[in-house]
């Protein structure tokens, strides 16, 4: 018959509270490191997304500037020729040479006017001030220019303000409509 062999020999070895501690304690260390390594890697890359702003900011301030200086040394240019011509007897030639220089630096910067006499009426180039009515015109035609519009690139940089002609409608007897 077999016999019966004793518990004890498969009983695991209990852990006493102080191995318990010890090995809890461990752990609390363990992951108290892995916190600080996290806390030191966020404030490595919190201080490299603040030097970021600060460069950004920077070169910004730094791009603002070169054009602000780029147009004010333009502008000098024109300010000393319209001193030229005003101090000129005959100030045409002067006045000539400074819209010629203002033509050269507007083809510069790629600034072109909206032609748009006797052309239909567009609300994206064009800013009606005036609503006339006319026998010898068609609906929505531009009849003139009061202001120059301009366009830079591809984008608007000012409407022109136009004067649009209506055709006046005269019914059958050749009174006119209202």
């Amino acid at each position: 018959m077999p016999t019966k062999k004793s518990s004890d020999s498969k009983k695991p070895a209990q852990e006493t509270p102080q191995n318990k501690i010890k090995k809890l304690e461990e752990n609390i260390q363990k992951l108290q490191a892995e916190v600080n390594e996290k806390n030191d890697k966020y404030l490595r890359i919190l201080a490299d997304y603040q030097n970021y702003q600060k460069r950004m900011e920077r070169e910004l301030i730094a791009r603002e500037e070169d054009c602000k200086k780029k147009y004010l040394l333009e502008l000098l240019d024109f300010q000393e020729l319209l001193k030229k011509a005003s101090e000129d007897t005959d100030p045409k030639e002067g006045l000539k040479l400074l819209v010629s220089n203002f033509e050269k630096f507007f083809q510069k910067e790629c600034v072109t006017y909206i032609d748009c006499k006797g052309k239909p009426f567009n609300h994206m180039y064009h800013h009606a001030i005036s609503l006339i009515e006319k026998d010898d015109c068609d609906d929505d035609m531009i009849l003139d220019e009061v202001k120059k519009g301009y366009m830079l690139g591809d984008k608007l940089l000012r409407p022109s303000q136009v004067i649009v002609g209506k055709k006046k409608k005269i019914n059958t007897k050749g009174d006119v409509l209202l």
